[in-house]
Formats: structure tokens, C-alpha cells, sequence
């Protein structure tokens, strides 16, 4: 397996043999056409300067009478080997004594002959190595009588051209092998970060949650080092709650089973005739078991959110059904509790498509949090209307409030409140997953003294409104 140390300076390098490559293909490319471009001027300058001088001074006599007359006033001008061609193509005269058996049809002499000025690189039979020409027309009164072309050799010009080719190549190496050892040193600085936070996380996964990833640049990596250290604060903290939520369990359920147990054992030894004692100790423990079971429920329905398998029973429900049920059900308490218990919704009906039982469970929830935590006299007002396209059921009180720093995680699971009437820290988590399930949501204002306000929405309209 390759390590991303291997795979990084691979990378880079791959990209800075391209970019080499690519700028060493465009300086010598550049080089070339510089140098041919100088050699083609040259060689024009001296072409058109006997071109013009022969239409000045030769315009009379027929250019087969000039070639035999003043042959050298043809190359006296330049180095370059002459030829002179007649409007066939054939070579007339050649300044090394070439001889030309076929007339000549390269793209510079059909240029002249059109009048222009024409250029051409290639290979010729009598020299090794490419050569230029440049062909230019000769004119007689203003007419195209002939073409004068001048030939150079291209040995030198190719020569310069590859040593300085080589120059750039070997340049080219050296910048690579630069950047690779530059590109190893970088890819060591971002792997050795890596390495760093691996290692951290290796030891979190053993066990170790005190250690804590250093975070060094403000990048990635860094980004990284924050996320597992906040995920091993969130872990820790996760832990805590769950040890506090399972000693609460074993405080809570060892609680109804003493007294249980005490009055089974009082009620064993009890003597015949004590009628009022029996009831009171049956009493107790049908109360004590309803506690065991509502506990027993709840880890039930946690278990069930946590590994998925909750389902609901939708169908159409009825709203405000549902609330005036709860009104009538939580009235009495509330009277036994002195709470000034106060519920509204508008005559008629409104439909949700959700589980009826598990809509109750939430109203009740909160209603039995929002009466544990107001004093006698105190109130709360429960409330649904239609706002929109969806049904807002207020539950608010004027009790004990939550603090600013336990509202933030109310909802999580496990946590606990710091009253002392806090029980396992599962309703509300429970009732926002059941929210959650019906597509509403689940919000709750408060302020530590002022009392607090639980905001339920969900979709209105039933199933054959969907």
C-alpha cells in the first residue's frame, strides 16, 4: 500500500515534469523560430536589395542575356548559394553549379512567381543538413520575368539551436530534481500531521479520551484536529451522562421495589382483621408498579429509537380530539395539584396523519413536566390552532424555567436537569423523536424563574390531503 507520502511528492512531481516539459517544448520552439526568423531576414535583405537593383539597372536586356553578361551582380550581394529560375520553374543559373534536371515547384518559388516574397525549409540532395530559401521576384518593367532565390545552409543555425536546446533541457532536469526534493520535504510536513493526528486518534479508540489532538495550522488538518478532539469531548461528556443516567435508573427502580418489597413483607406478617392496612399496602405497590412500568417503557421506547425499530400506527387523527381528551384526563390532577389548568382549541376538527397513542404520549409528557415543575396556584395553558399548513400546540406554564446553561440539551438523551425532580432525562428525547417521526418539530422557550413554553408543530391535513 502506498503511503500518502509517496502518493503526494508522486503528484507533485508529476505536475512539475508536465509544466517543465511543456515550458521546455516552448522556449525551444521559440528559440527556433527566432533563429530562422533572423536568417530568413538576412537573407531577404539581400535578396530584395538585388532584385530591385537588377529591375534598376538591367530592365533592357532579356534575363538569359543578363545571367550570360553580368552573371555576378546576382551574388556579389551575398554569401548564400543563387539560382535564378525562369517563369517555368527551371533553373537557369546556379551559383555552386548545381545541376537541375527537373524544374523546381516548392512553395517558395510558387510565391514569387505570384509576386510575393516566399520562404522554405527543407532538405536538398547535395547538403547533409536542411537548408533555407528564400525566393523573390525578379521584374522587368513592372512585369514577373523571373524568380532569384537565395540558399543557405541550416548547419550552424541547427547547431546554436541544439546547444541552447540542451542547455534548457539540462536546466529542466535540475528543476525537477529540485522540486523533488522540495516536493518530498512538503509532503513530509502535511504527512507528518497526519501521522500526528492518527496517532491520537489510535490512542482515543484505545481508550485514552484525555489526549488531545494539537492543532498547528488553520487548514484541513486543523479542522481536523478540532473535530476529534470535540468528538472525544462529546464522548466523555456522553459518558458522564450515561453513568449519571444508569445510577439514576438503579436510584429510581431500587426506590419502588424497596417499598415493594417492605410492604410484601409487612403485609406477610400482617394479622388477619387489619383491613385498612392491607389496602393502603396494596395501594403502594400498584403505585410503585405503575412507576416501574412507566420506567420500564421508557427504556423500552429508547431502545427502540436508538436501534431504529419504532414504528407508527398513522392514520388520520384528529387533533383537537386528542386535547380535549387530555383536558379532561389531567383536569382532576390539576385541581388536586391547585394549578390553574387551562386548555383551548377551536370547535370543528383538525387532521394529522400520525399515530394517535404516541401523539398523546408527547402532549402528556410535557404536560406532566410542565405540572411537576409549577408550584400549587401557579398555571399552565395548553393551546392548538391551525397556522398555515400546520397545527401549533403551545404548552406553556409560569414554573421553575430551565437555566440557560440545561436548555441548550434538554432534548439529548440522558441528560438531566440539576432539579432534584428530574427523573432519567429520556421524556423529552423520546417526545422529539416522535415529533421528528410525524415530519414536525419540537421546540422549547424558557428562562430559569419565568416559566417555560413547549412548541409542538406538525403537518396538518390527513392522509388524503398528502
Amino acid at each position: 500500500m502506498k503511503s500518502i507520502r509517496t502518493r503526494l511528492a508522486g503528484y507533485f512531481m508529476l505536475v512539475i515534469i508536465i509544466t517543465v516539459s511543456i515550458l521546455e517544448v516552448f522556449l525551444i520552439s521559440a528559440v527556433k523560430t527566432n533563429y530562422y526568423n533572423n536568417v530568413e531576414e538576412i537573407l531577404s535583405n539581400q535578396i530584395v536589395f538585388s532584385s530591385e537593383f537588377y529591375s534598376r539597372y538591367f530592365p533592357s536586356s532579356s534575363l538569359g542575356d543578363n545571367i550570360l553578361d553580368n552573371i555576378d551582380v546576382f551574388w556579389q550581394q551575398t554569401a548564400a548559394q543563387v539560382q535564378i529560375i525562369d517563369l517555368s520553374g527551371n533553373v537557369l543559373m546556379d551559383s555552386i553549379g548545381v545541376d537541375h534536371k527537373e524544374s523546381l515547384d516548392t512553395s517558395d518559388v510558387k510565391k514569387a512567381l505570384q509576386g510575393e516574397k516566399g520562404r522554405w525549409v527543407g532538405n536538398v540532395e547535395y547538403d547533409s543538413y536542411n537548408v533555407m530559401a528564400v525566393s523573390y521576384p525578379l521584374k522587368s518593367d513592372g512585369n514577373i520575368i523571373g524568380v532569384l532565390r537565395f540558399i543557405t545552409s541550416l548547419k550552424e543555425t541547427d547547431k546554436a539551436i541544439r546547444s541552447i536546446a540542451m542547455i534548457f533541457i539540462w536546466t529542466g532536469i535540475a528543476v525537477v530534481f529540485i522540486s523533488g526534493l522540495v516536493s518530498i520535504f512538503l509532503s513530509n510536513t502535511i504527512t507528518r500531521h497526519v501521522k500526528e493526528v492518527t496517532l491520537v486518534a489510535e490512542k482515543m479508540a484505545s481508550g485514552n479520551l484525555k489526549i488531545r489532538s494539537i492543532k498547528k495550522y488553520n487548514d484541513e488538518i486543523g479542522k481536523l484536529s478540532d473535530t476529534l478532539n470535540f468528538m472525544a469531548e462529546e464522548i466523555v461528556k456522553k459518558e458522564q451522562l450515561k453513568n449519571e443516567f444508569i445510577s439514576s435508573v438503579s436510584h429510581e427502580l431500587r426506590t419502588p421495589l424497596t417499598s415493594i418489597k417492605g410492604w410484601a413483607i409487612t403485609l406477610k406478617s400482617s394479622k388477619e382483621g387489619e383491613k385498612e392496612l392491607l389496602e393502603d399496602g396494596l395501594n403502594i405497590i400498584e403505585q410503585e408498579s405503575d412507576r416501574l412500568t412507566h420506567m420500564v417503557e421508557e427504556l423500552l421506547d429508547f431502545s427502540r429509537f436508538v436501534s431504529g425499530k419504532i414504528s407508527l400506527n398513522k392514520e388520520d387523527v384528529d387533533i383537537y380530539k386528542i386535547i380535549k381528551n387530555i383536558d379532561k384526563q389531567l383536569s382532576p390532577r390539576a385541581n388536586a395539584e391547585n394549578i390553574d389548568f387551562t386548555v383551548w382549541c377551536p370547535d370543528g376538527a383538525s387532521y394529522v396523519y400520525g399515530d394517535e397513542n404516541r401523539l398523546r404520549q408527547v402532549f402528556i409528557n410535557i404536560l406532566d413536566n410542565a405540572f411537576k415543575f409549577t408550584s400549587p396556584k401557579g398555571m399552565v395553558a395548553l393551546t392548538a390552532k391551525e397556522e398555515g399548513e400546520n397545527v401549533v400546540i403551545r404548552i406553556k406554564d409560569n414554573g421553575s424555567g430551565i437555566s440557560k446553561e440545561d436548555l441548550p440539551y434538554v432534548k439529548e438523551r440522558f441528560h438531566k436537569g440539576k432539579s432534584s425532580k428530574s427523573k432519567n432525562g429520556l421524556g423529552l428525547s423520546i417526545c422529539d423523536e416522535i415529533v421528528k417521526l410525524h415530519g414536525g418539530s419540537l421546540e422549547i422557550k424558557s428562562e430559569q424563574g419565568m416559566g417555560t413554553e413547549v412548541v409542538v408543530i406538525l403537518p396538518a391535513g390527513g392522509y388524503s390531503n398528502d
